[in-house]
């Protein structure tokens, strides 16, 4: 199975993204399962806003959809801004919602047998929120949410401290990292075997 992981992080590389080593963590949870992934870093592409599955003139959201297509796992990484996702989730959001027209020959949205997970990052409170907003979405265009299918971590409230400079990891948040690979994992290869009725 395989997994793309989607970093909505404002900050294009190489610079340090919370955000970054959150993905990392759960790719690396997901390599226990079996899983093979990669992480893109959306604001290093340059993604138009829209709601269609191409813009035109350089739209790279194309390619991303190809690779998420080919994905049996999404998995959307963000951080808390204002106690939002980030502008660069929700324009993800916002081009997932052309999956709303794309069927296959079966009239089933192309999502249909794909597995969500969601993790957030931020030094404010809003995971709650941000994870409310995030799984309504995903299942809105097609994807399955599993059981405890976020993981996250929040510093305490109007504090400078991120998650890239806690060390070691805090214990909650690994178990909750591993929790949601475990548990996208197994809903992937339960969807693989047995896939969603035709309409």
């Amino acid at each position: 199975m395989s997994c793309l992981i989607l970093n909505c992080t404002l900050k294009r590389s190489p610079h340090e993204s919370s955000s970054e080593l959150l993905g990392s963590q759960v790719l690396s949870a997901l390599r226990d399962h079996g899983v093979d992934g990669e992480m893109i870093r959306v604001v290093d592409h340059d993604v138009r806003f829209g709601v269609t599955t191409d813009e035109g003139d350089g739209d790279e959201w194309p390619q991303l959809r190809e690779r998420m297509l080919a994905a049996d796992i999404l998995v959307l990484v963000t951080p808390i801004w204002l106690g939002q996702p980030s502008a660069v989730c929700k324009m993800v959001l916002e081009r997932l919602d052309a999956e709303l027209g794309e069927t296959d020959d079966d009239g089933r949205m192309l999502t249909y047998d794909k597995v969500a997970g969601i993790g957030v990052v931020g030094n404010e409170d809003g995971a709650h929120h941000v994870t409310a907003e995030l799984c309504q979405a995903l299942n809105d265009v097609g994807f399955t949410i599993p059981a405890s299918a976020a993981t996250y971590w929040v510093g305490e409230a109007m504090q400078g401290v991120d998650y890239k400079d806690k060390e070691p990891t805090p214990e909650a948040t690994a178990g909750t990292t591993r929790t949601l690979a475990r548990n996208v994992a197994h809903l992937a290869g339960l969807l693989a075997a047995s896939p969603y009725p035709a309409e």
